[in-house]
């Protein structure tokens, strides 16, 4: 993984100390809120329904265990003894006090981490494929080359105050571990007829108030011209992207009231005039960071066999590891969804277990999921069994990767100013329910992404069932919403018709779920079901 070099360790410090400033003038009444919040937000502090948010950047998901232990004291010190993981693959503090917002920080700069950009309208944190460095079907680990727009991006002058908020994923795969068609700029890494390593731009994606799927802009850009294609695509929005409503301040509404042909026409014009002013990175600085992403030292000759004899074992080595391109190693996925649980929450001693773990077991590295778990990418098979005895004593070992237990929820009307409905009880509610009724391994694939409002954080357009949380005349209401998809498949999901209570919600997940297992035909997950017999037979279940 990228380790800070002394020009990264003094740009971190400087912020902390810049923000120390910052906030001793506002509690001393030197600034008031309007003046402050926009300073606050630079550094990723938000203030929420009851206490101050703390968002911290974890780049394209990744972390030591050095640093996992370092979120934990945190949690521990300033927190309330837990921290968040969200779908940026960020984590979140949600008891903060302004005070020790710059401690936190400081804290954070010793272990070579921030939360610069992690809000505010500019090019928020760069995720990626979890996977990345480990997955059998990568073409090269893309995190290089996340680590190389992050770079770029830190503190770029042109745009820190961009028309809105901006979100870049990159991947390496056919298989889109990442949304990546759901991001502003979505990029993956791939090889043109030559055989030459590029890029394909996808511009224009998102959820939120009005979802949409990036579009194609650019099949194949060298690689050495990424950064470069990058910034025409944002110097155009930069340019158009309105400023006068916040609704319709989006590239992705940009890029549709253009139309595609003409964004990327004008985009084209921008990437020929940087060209020829010069506007690149030198390759020297992209092979700089490659060094630190070397793969770790795999063991040659290892065995893939694992005993399965014990059935709990069994399920989750089934459910919970994904395939690796070395033999005998397995990336092995620590759920944070315990039936009941919040979904994406660790406690203190889960966190240091799990930094235990990935020293132990994983060559000193862990990812943060999109989907609010934690990966160990590189576990030797012969160490599985051990691992998951760990993680089962520390409640961290459900086997629900994927499945209707295994929700995305954001942390909704219980923490945030912004959301109109709670999410984490009606998550809870659903888990607990397919739990009872035991049919959870019955159902297999099913995502379930539930949103507290309309801003989408939990995905729920992307769900293969999504809830939307509403306010109707006062009181919280639950959309259902049927046939999404963040993979490679990428749809969007639509909603079923009128909308349900709490205790509704729960009871139109489990009728959705009863017409798939009466419709279904063996080995099509809920999904495929639904895009073969369309929403009417669901509707007719929920709606008679």
């Amino acid at each position: 993984m990228y380790l800070y070099d002394s020009y990264d360790q003094q740009m971190v410090d400087a912020r902390v100390a810049e923000f120390r400033d910052q906030t001793e003038r506002r509690l001393n009444g030197k600034l008031n809120e309007e003046q402050f919040r926009p300073l606050r937000l630079m550094n990723g502090l938000y203030l929420q329904l009851h206490a101050y948010m703390l968002r911290v950047a974890i780049p394209y998901g990744t972390l030591n265990s050095r640093q996992m232990h370092a979120l934990a004291q945190i949690s521990g010190k300033y927190d309330r003894g837990y921290g968040h993981f969200t779908t940026r693959q960020n984590i979140q503090y949600n008891w903060i006090k302004l005070e020790d917002a710059p401690d936190i920080l400081a804290d954070l700069a010793k272990v070579e981490m921030h939360a610069i950009q992690t809000s505010g309208n500019c090019i928020r944190n760069i995720s990626s494929d979890h996977f990345a460095g480990a997955a059998a079907d990568e073409l090269v680990d893309p995190r290089p080359y996340a680590e190389l727009l992050r770079q770029w991006s830190s503190f770029h002058p042109e745009f820190t105050a961009l028309p809105r908020k901006f979100k870049i994923a990159v991947i390496a795969s056919d298989t889109d571990r990442a949304a990546m068609r759901l991001h502003d700029i979505g990029i993956q890494i791939i090889k043109n007829d030559a055989g030459e390593l590029g890029a394909s731009f996808y511009v224009g994606g998102g959820m939120g108030r009005t979802p949409m799927i990036a579009p194609l802009i650019r099949e194949f850009i060298p690689l050495d011209q990424l950064i470069t294609y990058s910034e025409a695509c944002l110097r155009v929005y930069n340019r158009y992207g309105r400023r006068d409503n916040k609704y319709k301040a989006r590239i992705k509404i940009l890029v549709h009231e253009l139309g595609k042909e003409e964004y990327a026409r004008q985009v084209e014009e921008e990437f020929a005039h940087l060209l020829n002013q010069g506007v690149e990175p030198p390759l020297e600085e992209l092979e700089r960071i490659k060094l630190f992403f070397d793969d770790p030292a795999f063991e040659s000759g290892l065995s893939n066999e694992i005993d399965h004899s014990d059935p709990d074992f069994a399920r989750w080595v089934d459910r919970n590891t994904q395939r690796h391109k070395i033999p005998g190693y397995v990336s092995a996925v620590i759920s944070l969804k315990p039936v009941g649980g919040i979904p994406g929450d660790a406690s203190v001693e889960q966190m240091h277990i799990m930094a235990d773990l990935a020293k132990e077991y994983s060559f000193d590295e862990c990812r943060v999921m999109h989907t609010q778990n934690i990966v160990l990418p590189h576990v030797k098979m012969a160490d599985l069994h051990a691992l998951w005895t760990k993680l089962e004593a520390a409640g961290l070992g459900s086997p629900n990767l994927d499945t209707i237990e295994d929700i995305i929820a954001c942390p909704g009307l219980d923490y945030c100013s912004l959301a109109n409905a709670r999410s984490i009880p009606v998550a809870q509610k659903i888990a607990e329910r397919f739990a009872d009724k035991g049919c959870t391994e019955e159902l297999g694939e099913l995502k379930l992404k539930i949103s507290g409002c309309i801003n989408a954080c939990g995905h729920h357009h992307a769900g293969h069932i999504g809830i939307l949380g509403v306010d109707k005349k006062g009181v919280e209401n639950y959309q259902l919403l049927l046939g999404g998809s963040e993979a490679q498949d990428t749809a969007l999901a639509k909603i079923t018709g009128p909308g349900f209570s709490e205790e509704g919600i729960v009871d139109a997940v489990e009728k959705a779920t009863e017409v798939y297992i009466a419709n279904r035909t063996e080995g099509e997950r809920f999904l495929d079901t639904y895009r073969r017999i369309g929403m009417d037979p669901f509707k007719e279940a929920l709606y008679g």
